[in-house]
């Protein structure tokens, strides 16, 4: 998948298995972007499997605030 799509990937998983809002969601994988998380996955397209992209959004949930304050339901 392209890098576009494994992004959009990972966001739709957080919102699907954690119970995120779509908004919050993409904060996360935005924020991610920020501290440069996805630039391995940019340069090597073997990295953007869907397998990889249920590993990230766990990873990503896990740390983000919203797990901390017990906002979404953990699948």
């Amino acid at each position: 998948m392209t890098y576009e799509e494994y992004l959009d990937e990972v966001t739709t998983l957080i919102v699907e298995k954690y119970g995120v809002a779509d908004a919050a969601a993409i904060k996360i994988v935005v924020d991610a972007q920020d501290r440069e998380y996805f630039v391995a996955h940019d340069d090597k397209p073997e990295m953007r499997t869907l397998e990889r992209a249920h590993a990230d959004a766990r990873s990503l949930y896990q740390a983000s605030a919203q797990a901390k304050a017990g906002a979404g339901k953990k699948k």
